[in-house]
């Protein structure tokens, strides 16, 4: 029995708060979430997606980690040296903004402060919201292995990161170049393709004819962004486009800069599209960078880092990028350059951290040459080992990312994260690239800028693990990882980059499935944002309802790879099954008490009941655990509640308070070993999705064993498989429901005796059906009960029809005809009513083709419902009359 001090007896209400206090402390000092490095286990590995360090969990989280701590609970329970590692992402644009916002509240900035007084307050707010995500992380029951948490700023993770940067730099693979990126201007830093969100953003097209020189001709242009212009060093047209031959190799004079500019012929151009004519701004747009490169033009940068325009802009040098764009077009409109403002509607770039307007911006950066790491991973899913992805159409979305690879900027304008391990020598061009600082560092500056937070996190799934110590002990065992949970929203930026960095660092794909699912919405279908309010923090949901309602909800609210709506109406409704299996065991406690693990005996004659509940508990079990292991967790959560609320509870236990009431001590005994087995499996079966309630229930039973957490999964036992059980009790639950939905009928309530006549089409329906009479009695309630081949029908009597036998309820005594009829005929005036009105409405074709849809459809359902109702009352009515 547990060591843990336990109550002797549960409270007469379920209290998830009272149930949940101090539960978590219990599992930490058992240490039963750290991974034993025991040889005789077969070893399972989770790595955490690390949450950033940047504030609290939200729902996604709790999502995300319920799922994997199910997976993680149910491989302990099946005897795998589970580790689930914890750690946290020092997520460094979006860390370096919120700490950076803090200093301005102070009346500082990190430029007062310094490079290392600022790290020394990231650090702080790491620490202090690292405090907060473990006690989230706690609340929400995760069964991490905290003796193994890591950090993406951890000295291990470091060297980890500087092993990788060396490699590829000389591989070849990571460069430094000028080029042209994402800039955003706000935070001042390089952003990757996938950092930038587009939106469709109503702007104007705005219409230019480029004077030609020595001519009186001009050359018509358009574009987005005419701020721009001023770094135009050529206008380009098709080498095909007849309209422009003659054109090619004179020069145009750029409006207000008066610089003279070549027109080039490219075959990047689109003659179909505007004029057939672009004006070339190498410095500030990617595609006329290619066009420049090919061209060896000029590239002239136009504006400062923070979006301001620099002294390349003339006498709009100082001024914001977009105040520069009213005033240039103002300027043009009175040369008469500018002819023509379009309305314009086109996808713009945003920060995904800022949000502000992302521009493409000429700068020196750090590359990675995507290439030969996209082939390589690409390949491994043409492997039989290959990432296994769940739902499977994710993998078609991954691959279409990586057959497109762009090189990746890895370079970011900050100071918190892993600093670029390059140093550029004081006097001369020679770079340093290496683990460890040149030896004459005095002759040295180390570059300023730090790492892409993904390029850490590309590497966590054996960064953490102890790697590029490939001797490490975590590394050999638990490498590669069993399954990788994450959203559909960050298969490019971190699912793609762990595949292509962990096949070529370690020659093994990262982890063997990756389950994918979608993104919590609000009960509307919207997503949940600050600006719409709709939010809901997961804390808040526990406070009300407990842990283990919202992870249930969680889990079995949607399907792999779809999104989740959030409804506070569902999170109540798993309330009321904790609830109920709540209720449900401590009726079956109080009738253990006494009974111990060693009193279990299940070789004795056992009901109907105990059969059938045995059997179901057996398909239960088997359907719940491959369900689990195929992360549908919605169907095995199905499977588990309809087992507990409609079978366990609503039927055995109710049969079983026959002989546990009774006095034949032999079939109580019996009784009291199937309640006691059942019920410690179905815990265990459900101790995944429900950690705090399953563990409290559990510790109140005869076992053996300190935990539910690391008890044994349940397994199928042949020998309590009874089909013919099954199907007598089939029979059984059948008439027992038809009698009481023909007294709800005749309204009738159960403590009025009735009398019931049972034709059963056979004699083995008759045997089976006497031999349960007990049942039957108890159930319905019954002062007569028949069961025959054939029975003496009265003339008024309500039927039933059951597989192998017909039911008939006598009617004689129980209702007064005459105001039963005249009670029925004004239902049947109210339904005859509604069915006119709500035909005449659906006859009205201007109704049926104005109104919306969905409310015609709601209008299509009453008809349904309605003559559905009307049928149903004008069959009472004929029995009734006979």
């Amino acid at each position: 029995m547990s060591e843990q001090k336990k109550s002797t007896s549960m409270s007469a209400k379920y209290n998830p708060q009272e149930v949940e206090q101090g539960r978590y402390q219990f599992w930490l000092e058992g240490k039963y979430f750290q991974a034993s490095n025991d040889p005789d286990q077969e070893p399972y590995a989770i790595v955490i997606p690390p949450p950033n360090v940047t504030g609290r969990l939200h729902l996604g989280h709790a999502w995300d980690t319920t799922m994997q701590d199910t997976i993680s609970r149910m491989k302990r329970m099946q005897g795998y040296d589970v580790l689930w590692l914890p750690g946290m992402d020092h997520a460094g644009i979006a860390t370096q903004a919120k700490v950076e916002a803090k200093l301005k509240e102070h009346g500082t900035s990190r430029y007062e402060l310094g490079r290392d007084k600022f790290l020394e307050k990231a650090w702080e707010w790491k620490g202090e919201y690292a405090d907060f995500i473990r006690s989230q992380w706690e609340k929400l029951g995760l069964g991490l292995d905290y003796s193994r948490e890591r950090f993406t700023l951890d000295d291990g993770l470091s060297d980890a990161v500087k092993e990788v940067f060396v490699k590829l730099y000389e591989e070849g693979l990571i460069y430094r170049g000028e080029y042209i990126i994402n800039w955003d201007p706000q935070t001042k830093t390089a952003l990757s393709d996938i950092e930038v969100i587009y939106e469709e953003v109503n702007g104007k097209f705005y219409h230019m004819r480029y004077p030609i020189k020595g001519s009186k001709e001009t050359i018509e242009i358009a574009t987005t962004r005419p701020e721009t212009m001023l770094g135009d060093t050529a206008v380009a047209v098709h080498p095909k486009d007849d309209r422009y031959a003659d054109l090619i190799g004179k020069k145009v004079i750029l409006p207000i800069v008066g610089r003279e500019i070549e027109i080039v012929a490219d075959e990047y151009v689109d003659m179909e599209f505007g004029s057939g004519a672009v004006k070339i701004t190498p410095a500030h747009d990617p595609n006329d960078f290619e066009i420049g490169n090919r061209h060896n033009l000029e590239r002239v940068l136009i504006m400062n880092e923070d979006g301001t325009m620099n002294d390349n802009a003339g006498s709009y040098a100082g001024m914001d990028r977009f105040d520069c764009r009213k005033q240039i077009v103002k300027d043009l409109q009175d040369q008469g350059i500018l002819f023509e403002i379009e309305d314009h509607t086109h996808q713009v770039g945003h920060s995904e951290r800022s949000g502000a307007v992302v521009e493409p911006y000429l700068s020196t950066q750090w590359f990675v040459n995507m290439q030969p790491l996209a082939d390589a991973a690409i390949a491994l899913q043409h492997q039989e080992d290959k990432v296994n992805f769940v739902p499977q159409r994710f993998e078609r979305t991954y691959l279409n990312w990586m057959e497109n690879i762009r090189d990746w900027c890895i370079s970011r304008q900050l100071w918190w994260g892993h600093r670029i391990p390059a140093w550029y020598h004081k006097e001369t061009n020679e770079i340093h690239v290496g683990k460890e600082a040149p030896e004459d560092i005095e002759n040295w500056e180390q570059d300023e800028d730090v790492l892409d937070t993904w390029f850490s996190s590309a590497l966590w799934p054996f960064s953490t693990m102890g790697w590029p110590n490939t001797a490490s002990e975590d590394f050999q065992r638990y490498f590669p990882t069993g399954v990788l949970v994450t959203g559909y929203d960050i298969i490019f930026f971190w699912v793609a980059r762990m595949i292509f960095q962990s096949k070529h660092f370690t020659g093994r794909k990262p982890f063997n499935d990756v389950l994918i699912h979608g993104l919590i919405r609000d009960a509307e279908g919207r997503k949940m944002s600050k600006s719409l309010g709709n939010g809901v923090d997961p804390m808040d949901v526990i406070d009300k309802y407990g842990a283990d309602s919202l992870r249930y909800f969680l889990l079995t609210g949607s399907t792999p790879g779809q999104d989740l709506r959030f409804h506070w109406e569902k999170v109540e409704s798993t309330w009321n099954f904790a609830n109920k299996v709540w209720n449900a065991s401590r009726f079956s406690i109080m009738n253990l008490e006494g009974f111990s693990y060693e009193d279990i005996d299940l070789t004795g004659e056992k009901s109907l009941a105990d059969k059938w509940i045995l059997t179901r508990l057996n398909e239960t079990i088997e359907q719940v655990t491959k369900n689990t292991d195929k992360y549908e967790f919605g169907e095995a959560g199905r499977y588990l509640y309809n087992f507990i609320w409609d079978e366990l509870c609503d039927w055995y236990i109710e049969m079983a308070k026959l002989p546990l009431y009774g006095d034949d001590e032999l079939k109580k005994k019996t009784t009291r070993s199937v309640l006691a087995y059942v019920l410690d499996q179905t815990m265990r079966m459900l101790h995944p999705y429900m950690p705090f309630i399953t563990e409290e229930i559990w510790q109140q039973l005869p076992h053996q064993g300190s935990s539910i957490t690391v008890a044994n999964w349940p397994q199928v036992n042949h020998a309590f498989h009874d089909e013919k059980a099954s199907q007598e009790m089939k029979r059984l639950v059948s008439i027992i429901k038809s009698v009481r939905n023909i007294r709800a009928e005749v309204d009738t309530p159960m403590s009025k005796q009735i009398k019931l006549l049972i034709q059963a089409e056979n004699q083995d329906v008759i045997n089976e059906l006497k031999t349960h009479r007990d049942y039957l009695e108890r159930f319905c309630n019954t002062s007569e009960c028949t069961i025959a081949t054939t029975v003496n029908v009265p003339d008024k009597a309500m039927t039933a029809v059951v597989t192998g036998a017909e039911l008939f309820f006598p009617l004689e005594g129980l209702i007064d005809f005459d105001k039963e009829i005249a009670r029925l005929e004004k239902e049947l005036t109210k339904w005859n009513k509604e069915v006119e009105r709500v035909k005449k409405k659906l006859a009205n074709q201007g109704f049926v083709n104005k109104a919306p849809q969905a409310v015609v459809e709601e209008e299509k359902q009453k008809e349904r419902d309605y003559l559905d109702k009307q049928a149903k009352v004008k069959a009472r009515l004929e029995e009734l009359r006979g």
